[in-house]
């Protein structure tokens, strides 16, 4: 294969494959690959021949023995986690709920009209 020839068959490659990674979450590679009728055997073939010619310019080294590399996974507790978790009575079942970030705001029908206005103003200014 001529450099032209592979210049423009990885351009299209490399296309795929940002296409087949942006894919609409739920869907697997292998669904994605199969609804634009393309094979998986050269899909990876491409993908793994691609990340190699980048690990090459990166001056990165293939792991040629992964049976060699080992993982632990290591538990970090944030304060999120050790936070108690506030119990709402029974009797006070929201009719709306907003969330922004990591702030919940739980409304009842009860809610004055002026602390509505209040809590939203807050809302957006947080």
């Amino acid at each position: 294969m001529d450099q032209l020839t592979h210049t423009v068959r990885r351009s299209n490659w490399i296309n795929i494959i940002r296409q087949c990674q942006d894919r609409p979450a739920g869907t697997t590679a292998k669904q994605w690959l199969a609804e634009n009728d393309i094979s998986e055997k050269s899909y990876y073939y491409w993908l793994r021949k691609i990340r190699r010619e980048v690990c090459e310019q990166e001056g990165l080294q293939e792991v040629t023995n992964p049976s060699a590399l080992s993982f632990v996974e290591i538990p970090v507790k944030t304060a999120l986690d050790t936070a108690p978790v506030p119990t709402v009575p029974a009797a006070m079942t929201p009719v709306a709920v907003i969330r922004s970030g990591r702030l919940t705001l739980e409304l009842s029908n009860d809610i004055s009209e002026s602390l509505l206005y209040r809590l939203l103003q807050e809302v957006l200014h947080a």
